[in-house]
């Protein structure tokens, strides 16, 4: 399977590179997912479109024995690209800089490589909208192609996705928590407003963040149990309108990361302690949390199939342990609802620099792909076949 993926690297290539330069944001897919299309098309793959909104649903099989799903997800991010390459976006303001195009091209390669195969149950390949942002209902794309059936049936779902800061030929495959969970808190201190000139007449709101910050930043130092991981980040203040004016608020924005359901909720209840500060110092607070998505879990059994398979491709020495970092995946909704996992693929440039995740200069070694492609199709078709239970 992987020399026949290799084989396939030109192609992977090509289609990672017009995905690239025509980028879309969330749930405006159109173009990809005509792409994805027609790709299906030409190969002789059943499909339909329009899933989850702009997601495509392709299906491989007779359907009469085990099932099994493939995710990719296909849109992009409000960057303007810094990189200067013949596949650069040709959108102003909007790059693949997260490696979406090369998860699509992925998922697409593996459909070359199953598109014959004597399969006698079902390999369900999902093209997913929208896993950096939500509709205006909050909802994005992972649970918009669950709700219209896109893996009803299916006894597992596995997906990869690209990293940056391992070398290409390696994989990072591990069970247990893989993502943590998400959540958005939005809150405003509120004061009164006044000259600045005469701060002993208003009630200066900026004076009131400062004991909240250093409440929120205690919280888990202080407040969370040691050995669970959490993060409490105040990623944009704002305020005021000149020198010499006291505003009336300060406006918050916090992400808040998690694992454990219990600190999760445990986290949102401390942040809005540590707000309620301003209201003992005679200000105000209002708080509004933006839910977010779940803490990615990699399912024990769903791990070791595609550790196996990967070993018997790359070898075992090219596969590096799982690890916990506080990202987050919308790919947690599927793998909450089927037993599933996700394999990050090292895409980093041997010798060159790590281009980070969401940054104008991110990008790949596509000779990577072509092991991702691979390895997914070879785990899908061993699990049809009856080898992984």
């Amino acid at each position: 399977m992987l020399e026949r993926a290799k084989a396939l690297q030109d192609e992977l290539s090509r289609l990672r590179r017009t995905i690239h330069m025509n980028p879309e944001l969330s749930f405006n897919e159109v173009k990809t997912a005509g792409l994805v299309a027609s790709t299906l098309s030409d190969l002789g793959i059943e499909y339909s479109t329009g899933v989850g909104r702009t997601g495509v649903v392709a299906r491989l099989g007779n359907g009469n024995g085990p099932a099994i799903g493939i995710r990719a997800d296909m849109d992009a991010l409000p960057i303007l690209e810094a990189n200067d390459t013949e596949y650069k976006s040709t959108i102003d303001g909007v790059m693949h800089a997260c490696g979406h195009d090369s998860h699509t091209a992925m998922l697409l390669g593996a459909a070359m490589l199953l598109k014959d195969a004597d399969i006698d149950g079902e390999i369900r390949l999902l093209f997913q909208p929208s896993e950096e942002n939500a509709d205006a209902e909050g909802v994005s794309g992972a649970p918009r192609m669950i709700e219209d059936g896109a893996i009803e049936g299916l006894d597992a779902v596995i997906s990869l996705h690209v990293d940056s800061t391992l070398d290409a030929g390696l994989v990072r495959i591990g069970p247990g928590y893989a993502l943590a969970n998400a959540d958005t808190v939005y809150a405003k201190i509120k004061g009164k407003g006044g000259h600045g000139a005469a701060p002993h007449k208003a009630r200066d709101p900026i004076f009131l963040l400062a004991p909240v910050l250093t409440a929120l930043h205690g919280i888990v130092s202080r407040w969370v149990d040691p050995t669970m991981p959490a993060v409490v980040t105040v990623g944009r203040l704002s305020a005021g309108t000149a020198s010499n004016v006291i505003p009336e608020e300060v406006e918050l924005d916090i992400t808040v990361r998690s694992v454990g359901d219990d600190v999760r909720k445990q986290l949102l209840v401390e942040i809005e302690q540590a707000l309620s500060i301003a209201k003992t110092l005679g200000g105000d607070y209002e708080i509004h949390i933006e839910g977010g998505y779940p803490a990615l879990y990699n399912e024990e059994s769903v791990t070791e199939w595609v550790h196996t398979t990967a070993s018997d491709l790359i070898g075992a020495e090219n596969i590096v342990p799982g690890n916990l970092m506080m990202g987050a995946e919308d790919f947690a909704f599927m793998s909450r609802a089927s037993k599933g996992m996700m394999m990050m693929l090292g895409t980093k440039e041997p010798d060159g620099p790590a281009r980070f995740h969401h940054h104008p200069e991110f990008d790949i070694d596509e000779s990577a792909m072509p092991i991702g492609a691979a390895i997914m199709a070879e785990t899908a078709l061993r699990f049809v076949k009856g080898e992984y239970k």
